[in-house]
């Protein structure tokens, strides 16, 4: 079945067109298939499926800004990579400027200066919302 179709069928918890033509989304089978299990399901979406999912499930959601210390590092960053186009650097760079305005609707934000301590930081606001020490 394609995107589109299950776009149509309402399969999805959350989608959308992230880049032109390049659709991502969250299966509601798929959230429902890790609950049955006992699990915890954790999505990596961009901001508008975050915000969709948090709408949703606003008491069982947790939802984390993951924020570079500015967009001009972020773009030293792709570039130090080496393994994007000018255009796909400046791409990604205009969208994280975008994004950056909504992080005021997530539980939380997270500045990653410092990979490791974002990482803790992390680690311990998901430890928080899952009730564990």
């Amino acid at each position: 079945m394609n995107f589109k179709k299950k776009i149509k069928d309402a399969a999805f918890i959350e989608w959308e067109m992230v880049y032109e033509g390049k659709y991502y989304g969250t299966l509601k089978s798929e959230l429902d298939r890790i609950w049955n299990e006992d699990k915890t399901p954790m999505l990596d979406i961009d901001v508008k499926g975050a915000i969709h999912v948090q709408q949703q499930f606003p008491q069982n959601s947790l939802s984390i800004f993951i924020e570079p210390p500015s967009v001009e590092i972020l773009k030293k960053r792709l570039e130090s990579r080496g393994t994007e186009s000018a255009e796909s650097i400046a791409t990604r760079a205009s969208k994280a400027s975008y994004e950056i305005s909504f992080k005021d609707h997530f539980n939380v934000s997270i500045v990653n200066d410092d990979l490791d301590k974002a990482c803790l930081k992390a680690e311990e606001v998901i430890k928080k919302f899952l009730g564990w020490k």
